[in-house]
């Protein structure tokens, strides 16, 4: 995709897969200091746009829009903005007409709205169960230099109990833990939770000066938390492959374990060069079969 340079005040129009899209303000900085604008940002999202839009498809999403850059004021949307584009697919959730993210045009017109973070839900539209399972491990400080660590702990328990995982940054300072599982299963949000309970716990139990299952961040101290609670009906998390408003411009992005085996800094995943990193790994989630979870909760439902 390519946007002609024009002074900020200027809107460019283009046509994506026989959509027309009217570009505000192409040369408005959005990460000043990468000097990413706003038409870089629309050409980072293209180029990002068939591994994002896999988890963002059929799904609610809810978006974070920086009108004036990562570093401004900010505001949470869920319900689809005013006016939209005929391409712009919309589905209701709970008396919220969410928008439905389903192709590059929509993309785009988000991206030219400023949306800087795309937060889907975990469960797809019109049902109730997960389309996958998250554990997200969430420092009390930032910076975190034991955040790999943490994560590689987690990972190894997991393989442990014959689950394969893939490790992904949260794109800020966080990481999760990204199981996928097949759908015919119909394994439900209780039956993850249960899951996640009992690898945090013992988590906790070996390496009670790492992690926590402390909630509230004001007691947590410097102790990384195990959130295995977020994972959850209605609610949402970093997709894989989202932008973030950091000052890195940083990129959730998934890792090999031999990553995090190497102390990966997720600050050196960003919009300059995940395009890069994409063409060499893939999809690193997508590389992984669907793992089924059946001895693991024959154990612990007893």
């Amino acid at each position: 995709m390519a946007t002609t340079a024009r002074p900020s005040h200027a809107k460019g129009t283009i046509v994506i897969d026989g959509c027309e899209l009217t570009v505000t303000n192409p040369e408005k900085l959005l990460w000043p200091e990468k000097r990413i604008t706003k038409a870089m940002y629309l050409e980072k999202l293209a180029q990002l746009s068939p591994y994002l839009l896999t988890y963002c498809r059929n799904r609610y999403l809810t978006t974070i829009r920086f009108p004036h850059g990562w570093n401004d004021k900010s505001f949470y949307q869920k319900n689809a903005p005013e006016p939209r584009p005929d391409f712009v697919r919309t589905a209701m959730l709970d008396s919220i007409n969410y928008v439905h993210l389903d192709s590059l045009p929509t993309l785009l017109w988000l991206g030219n709205l400023a949306c800087l973070e795309f937060h889907p839900s975990f469960h797809r539209i019109g049902e109730r169960l997960p389309a996958e399972w998250l554990i997200d491990i969430d420092p009390s400080v930032d910076p975190e230099p034991r955040i790999m660590e943490a994560a590689g702990i987690i990972g190894e328990i997991l393989d442990k109990m014959n689950i394969r995982s893939v490790p992904k940054t949260s794109g800020a300072t966080g990481v999760q833990i990204y199981v996928p599982i097949p759908q015919e299963k119909g394994y439900t949000f209780e039956q993850l939770r249960r899951i996640g309970e009992f690898v945090a716990s013992y988590a906790v139990k070996q390496h009670p000066r790492l992690f926590t299952i402390e909630r509230l961040k004001k007691n947590r101290g410097t102790l990384i938390y195990i959130d295995y609670l977020q994972h959850w009906y209605g609610k949402t998390l970093s997709a894989p492959y989202t932008p973030r408003a950091r000052v890195d411009a940083s990129v959730s992005t998934p890792l090999t374990w031999d990553e995090v085996g190497r102390r990966a800094d997720p600050r050196d995943f960003h919009l300059l060069n995940i395009g890069e990193r994409l063409q060499q790994k893939g999809d690193l989630i997508a590389q992984l079969p669907p793992q089924s979870l059946d001895h693991v909760l024959s154990i612990i439902q007893k």
